[in-house]
C-alpha cells in the first residue's frame, strides 16, 4: 500500500480474508509516504501483519537510504522484514550496476547493522541484474505474474502476482501477494522474523 490507495477501509481488508500488508515508507533519501501513521494504525488495529517497503533510488547511496528509511520506520513494530524494492522502471538507468550492487549491499547491511531482518522486492529483470549471484543471503519477494509453484525453483519467500487485483475496502486496483509456503510454514517464518 502507499498514498496512491488513499483511504482504506481496514476492518473490510481484514475480513476479506486479507493476512498481511506492506505499507510504503520512503523513497531515495527524502520522500516519505504521508499516509504511513494512518495505513500503519489502521492495518494494525485491524490484526493485520504489518511491513514497510522502501523504494530504492539507483542514484542515491545505500547508507543514506539506509538511515532516512530508519529514521522514518522509527520505533513501529513491524511483524515483517524491511523491504527494499528494486526496480529499474521509474528509476535512473544511468547509473553503473557495480555501484548500483554496492549500494544495495551497504543498505541492507545498515538496516540490518540496526537490527533489523531485510528482504528485496523485485521483477524477473531485477532478479537476474542484482539479486541473483550478489544478494542471495537476503529473502526474496519475487513480482511475476505467474502460479508460484510454476517458478518455486528461485526459493523466493513472497511472490507480487498481480498489479490489478481487488480488495473490499480498497478503492482502484491493489498489488496482490502470497507467501509461498503453508500455514505452518508462514506461522514459523514469522517467529523467524520477529526473534
Amino acid at each position: 500500500m502507499s498514498k496512491h490507495n488513499g483511504s482504506i477501509d481496514w476492518s473490510r481488508v481484514a475480513d476479506s480474508g486479507i493476512r498481511f500488508v506492506y505499507i510504503k515508507a520512503t523513497e531515495g533519501i527524502s520522500y516519505r509516504n504521508p499516509l504511513l501513521n494512518d495505513q500503519y494504525s489502521g492495518a494494525r488495529k485491524a490484526g493485520l501483519k504489518v511491513g514497510c517497503y522502501h523504494f530504492f533510488r539507483m542514484n542515491r547511496g545505500g547508507v543514506e537510504q539506509a538511515q532516512h528509511f530508519i529514521r522514518t520506520v522509527g520505533n513501529r513494530h513491524l511483524d515483517l522484514p524491511l523491504v527494499i524494492d528494486v526496480e529499474e522502471s521509474d528509476n535512473d538507468n544511468n547509473v553503473d550496476r557495480t555501484t548500483i550492487l554496492q549500494n544495495l549491499k551497504l543498505m541492507a547491511r545498515e538496516l540490518q547493522h540496526h537490527g533489523f531482518k531485510v528482504m528485496f522486492y523485485t521483477n524477473g529483470n531485477g532478479y537476474k541484474t542484482y539479486y541473483q549471484g550478489h544478494l542471495d543471503d537476503y529473502e526474496l519477494w519475487l513480482s511475476a505474474f505467474r502460479a508460484p509453484e510454476s517458478i518455486a525453483y528461485l526459493g523466493h519467500t513472497m511472490q507480487q502476482y498481480s498489479h490489478w487485483g481487488s480488495v473490499d475496502g480498497v478503492d482502484g486496483d491493489v498489488d496482490l501477494n502470497i507467501f509461498i509456503g503453508s500455514e505452518a510454514q508462514w506461522l514459523q517464518w514469522l517467529k523467524q522474523v520477529n526473534q
